[in-house]
């Protein structure tokens, strides 16, 4: 009998290139996939703990699901991802229809565990932080087929204060590049064309088994790859990108003028408590290189509102570096006392109204900038990436070189002509509507 599983991916697109791993590793070994419960023998759950939010949402998730196990709807629920490593003892305690708890490093014996089940056996599976990256496995892809991220590393050495991820991913760890070229390629022989390069840190791929910094020769190896047109970085630290790394984005055609580099703040006594590496002072370096190098790219950045003993100067240190810099894209987040951290203990704690004050201040600001940026670019020619059709109107949804897909904006395509996912073409820019742009296709425009 063909048994069927219900997936659940939580959290980050890190953790959802375990979940197309695993869910790869499944299908090979006979297993089916369904969305719908009624159908499902089995519930795995990927989860997340990076943040306050995301843990209330893999619990709440992992209590939906047990109800399904505690009344026999489904014969086996696993739960797996950084929640799950984290808090073990805790879901074994106190959820304990989870059959098995698969560590953050043992996801390759997802197969295995549910094997077991089914025969009878309930075994927890963990393995070292510091395992060596998976690589080699077949994934489906569940983002579309036209996207797809690729993890080119695991784990952390930062330690920044309210970071849980060192404990939970363990130590940086690259995943050596014959192996990411190798499933790059596959990924482009499935018909994927935008690759976007993922880790907790990308910038300092390769230092740990090449001795130097190798994202740049990564790239270059990975624009070699037929099939493959567009190319994304992010989570690039601001102090590790380097001259080499900025020439391998301004001169590879493949490689997007796009870069998402989380600064978190921007007063230097708050970055000292958050343990970054960079000042003010870098930051503003860095970025305003970044703009003269590349005049055309798109920088996305991310903040943290209200860290412990932010004050009110603070904050509006803050509110000034993001005015000057007019990132182009901006989230905020306000701060996440995250036990088992150094900030957690930190005195000066900033009470929640507080924090979500600062966070929505941050965003009213970055609101009138990213309106007033995309007005501009009205008039525009624009290549884009098309990623479906809006039901009923002749309208497409599409992404430019700016946008990374679920977190930034759209390019709205209006035209009668028949276009498929993933088809790449130039569209002018004929509104602006808050984040996202109008446009119809050039050679209609005329």
């Amino acid at each position: 009998m063909t048994r069927k599983i219900l997936f659940v991916s939580l959290g980050c697109d890190k953790n959802l290139v375990d979940s197309e791993m695993m869910l790869g590793m499944l299908a090979q070994k006979g297993y089916e996939f369904t969305d719908d419960e009624r159908e499902a023998d089995a519930v795995v759950v990927n989860t997340c703990c990076f943040i306050g939010d995301a843990k209330e949402e893999s619990i709440n998730t992992l209590l939906e699901m047990a109800e399904l196990r505690k009344n026999g709807d489904v014969e086996a629920l696993i739960a797996a991802g950084c929640l799950a490593e984290r808090y073990r003892e805790e879901i074994q305690t106190e959820i304990p229809e989870v059959d098995v708890i698969l560590g953050t490093t043992a996801i390759d014996e997802i197969a295995a565990a549910l094997d077991e089940i089914f025969d009878g056996i309930r075994r927890n599976r963990y393995k070292s932080l510091e395992e060596k990256p998976l690589t080699g496995v077949r994934r489906v892809v569940t983002t579309g087929g036209h996207f797809a991220y690729l993890k080119i590393a695991e784990g952390c050495d930062k330690h920044c204060t309210y970071c849980i991820i060192p404990k939970v991913r363990g130590s940086y760890r690259s995943v050596p590049m014959e192996d990411l070229l190798r499933e790059a390629r596959t990924l482009a022989e499935q018909g994927v064309k935008e690759l976007i390069l993922v880790a907790q840190e990308t910038t300092v791929y390769g230092r740990d088994i090449y001795g130097y910094k190798a994202l740049p020769k990564l790239l270059h190896s990975l624009c070699e790859i037929d099939g493959i047109r567009w190319i994304r970085l992010l989570y690039c630290y601001p102090e590790e990108i380097d001259d080499e790394l900025i020439r391998a984005i301004r001169d590879e055609q493949k490689v997007c003028h796009y870069l998402d580099l989380p600064i978190q703040h921007a007063s230097d006594v708050i970055l000292s408590r958050m343990g970054r590496r960079t000042g003010q002072r870098q930051l503003q370096a860095v970025i305003e290189k970044l703009r003269r190098e590349i005049p055309d790219i798109c920088l996305r950045t991310t903040l943290i509102a209200g860290f412990p003993g932010e004050t009110a100067a603070d904050h509006e240190e803050l509110m000034a570096f993001v005015k000057r810099m007019k990132f182009d894209r901006l989230g905020v987040f306000p701060y996440s006392q995250e036990e088992d951290t150094p900030a957690a203990d930190m005195p000066e704690q900033i009470p929640e109204d507080v924090k979500e004050a600062r966070r929505a201040q941050l965003m009213e600001l970055q609101q009138e900038i990213a309106f007033d940026a995309a007005q501009k670019m009205v008039g525009r020619s624009m290549e884009a990436m098309i990623e479906g059709r809006i039901a009923d109107e002749d309208t497409y949804v599409a992404r430019t070189y700016k946008d990374a897909p679920n977190v930034d904006g759209f390019l709205f395509v209006n035209t009668e002509r028949e276009l498929m996912t993933g088809d790449f073409v130039r569209v002018k820019v004929t509104a602006a509507c808050e984040y996202d742009l109008i446009g119809e296709l050039e050679d209609e425009s005329a």
